[in-house]
């Protein structure tokens, strides 16, 4: 097969429109999506296995969840399939993207010639299986913090060019997303409070440069803590901090600043930091490591 190639303009409306009502670029998307198809499929090639197979016909079939979890990027896929073989599959099927699976749902389901969908299976799996992953990882987080005052915040540790679509998944697994780029809030990190000569004087450098842009400081002990909420700082990041530490700031603290807690934490210790009273968890792990989730493709029978 040769993929279509099918013209931004001319896939269904609705389909964009969903995808842009999630918070999705519908133009930057279909490029992510071309240039998959064109790692699988460069320069005009075509699928030499599923081209040499007989004519296998028409058939229909669905991704099936592996495992439980929660399913994300679905619409994607669906994009992925209407990209490469336009009018000639049909989607019959599709579970809203946040939907909680188990072993044998079924998620998506769609029909078309047999040779088209197995060219186009792989490229779709591959969006619908990170980002499910990267919703179920996020769900695990949000079980553990159930009940506590703290919620779960992703990071920029992001793949790049896959971004908007790896934060939109941490909130299809109950996430809250943190900045998006360098310049929709500041960050000051160990290296800027170097740079400025300490935590006061770079929170101070940023606020006159930025005025009435967020700007969260990162502190490593309490007296960095200290001097800041005595500056006016309004939100820290407590990195690297043990919990009897960070239980200790948010005693100091007293609600003048909202503390998010950070540095290499694990699912395990979710409800011990949560119990300090801090406000928001991140993990990088989130986006930079997340393990797929299992989705196959098994045509009817």
């Amino acid at each position: 097969m040769t993929i279509l190639r099918v013209p931004l303009a001319a896939l269904p409306a609705p389909l964009l429109a969903e995808i842009e009502s999630a918070g999705l670029d519908p133009a930057g998307l279909y490029d992510l999506v071309a240039t998959a198809f064109a790692e699988d499929l460069p320069d005009g090639s075509t699928d030499v296995t599923s081209d040499a197979m007989p004519d296998m016909g028409t058939a229909a079939g669905g991704f099936v969840a592996r495992e439980s979890g929660v399913v994300a990027g679905l619409a994607i896929a669906e994009l992925c399939f209407r990209y490469a073989m336009g009018e000639t599959v049909e989607v019959t099927e599709r579970a809203p993207d946040g939907t909680r699976v188990v072993p044998g749902d079924t998620v998506l389901r769609v029909a078309g010639p047999v040779a088209d969908l197995l060219t186009a299976e792989r490229t779709a799996l591959n969006f619908a299986c990170h980002l499910s992953g990267i919703a179920t990882a996020t769900s695990h987080w949000v079980a553990a913090l159930e009940g506590t005052s703290a919620r779960v915040l992703d990071t920029r540790k992001t793949l790049p060019g896959w971004r908007a679509l790896q934060k939109y998944a941490v909130r299809c697994g109950g996430g809250v997303n943190h900045r998006f780029s360098l310049s929709d809030r500041a960050m000051v990190k160990d290296n800027h409070v170097v740079a400025a000569g300490g935590v006061v004087p770079a929170y101070q450098a940023v606020v006159r440069a930025n005025p009435g842009l967020r700007v969260e400081v990162e502190v490593t002990d309490l007296d960095q803590l200290r001097a800041l909420l005595a500056a006016g700082c309004t939100e820290i990041l407590l990195d690297n901090m043990s919990t009897p530490m960070m239980a200790e700031a948010v005693a100091l603290t007293a609600g003048r600043a909202t503390l998010e807690a950070s540095g290499g934490l694990r699912l395990d210790r979710a409800r011990e930091v949560a119990a300090t009273g801090v406000d928001f968890i991140s993990v990088g792990a989130l986006t930079h490591s997340v393990q797929v989730f299992d989705l196959g493709l098994d045509l009817d029978e």
